[in-house]
């Protein structure tokens, strides 16, 4: 029985590993998005003291999240994805996910990727925004959004791990979900 459980458990993880592959390969041909939850970063949510522009006031990246999101950039980038438009929540731990991935330059800052885990009042505006941007792109290449779980759920009804991507393919409806990837 146990010999059966684990050559089971060898199948679908070879399936679910064949499956980002699939995903990943789905971004070679251009207009798709690519939906990040950041990179991790302990603890949830934000500090009382939160300020937008002090990194220092905010939940950060550690050291295993900066890794991610710099084997993040990595991956794609051995995959040959053309990346042509970064947009990025502005919370410091999304903009260094981006950042550390594409570079700084490649990186644009845009409101309605920012969390709304404290004030659920911004989230029907927010998600439609961000629907809109998914639903209008149509390439080249991949656009890269970086936003916070709530953000993804709110869109995908997914519950993505930190630094885990949802690749969306745009629709005149909005989008498709195509699959899931990780980036340990």
């Amino acid at each position: 029985m146990l010999r059966i459980l684990l050559a089971l458990a060898m199948t679908l993880a070879s399936f679910a590993s064949l499956a980002q592959e699939d995903a990943i390969a789905t971004l070679e041909d251009g207009g798709k998005v690519l939906l990040i939850r950041h990179a991790r970063a302990p603890g949830t949510g934000d500090p009382d003291n939160f300020v937008i522009d002090d990194c220092s006031t905010q939940r950060n990246l550690s050291e295993e999240g900066r890794r991610q999101a710099a084997a993040l950039g990595d991956r794609l980038r051995t995959n040959g994805i053309e990346v042509t438009e970064v947009l990025s929540s502005r919370w410091c731990r999304a903009l260094d996910t981006a950042r550390l991935a594409f570079g700084d330059d490649a990186v644009t800052p845009f409101e309605p990727l920012d969390s709304f885990f404290g004030d659920r009042g911004r989230r029907d505006g927010q998600t439609e925004a961000a629907r809109q941007r998914i639903a209008a792109f149509d390439g080249p290449g991949t656009l890269v959004m970086v936003t916070h779980q709530v953000n993804v759920t709110a869109l995908t009804e997914i519950f993505p791990r930190e630094g885990e991507a949802v690749v969306l393919e745009p629709t005149s409806e909005g989008f498709e979900v195509i699959g899931r990837v990780t980036f340990d």
